[in-house]
């Protein structure tokens, strides 16, 4: 199936770069600009990126390994401040 019209990108393309990637680097951390250097490709237009992303997600190959993930500390939720009043128009 075609995902990205621009490029010519198919799903295959996809897992097929993505496992191409990990089997280069098994750590990468895979983006779709590595992907689509991968392909030897470049996005145009950003209609495809919503369901690009969601077909990289799906690829077995394509998880954060085990060794790096966790290794940022949790942040703190923030709790939203406190609206301020709207300005008044001077009169």
């Amino acid at each position: 199936m075609i995902i990205c019209f621009c490029s010519g990108v198919t799903d295959s393309d996809i897992s097929e770069a993505i496992a191409a990637i990990r089997t280069s680097d098994p750590r990468a951390v895979i983006t779709p600009g590595k992907v689509y250097r991968a392909l030897g490709k470049a996005p145009r237009c950003g209609g495809c990126v919503r369901e690009f992303v969601d077909h990289m997600r799906s690829d077995e190959q394509f998880a954060v390994p085990a060794e790096l993930r966790g290794l940022r500390p949790p942040t703190p939720a923030v709790e939203p401040e406190a609206a301020e009043p709207p300005l008044r128009p001077a009169v």
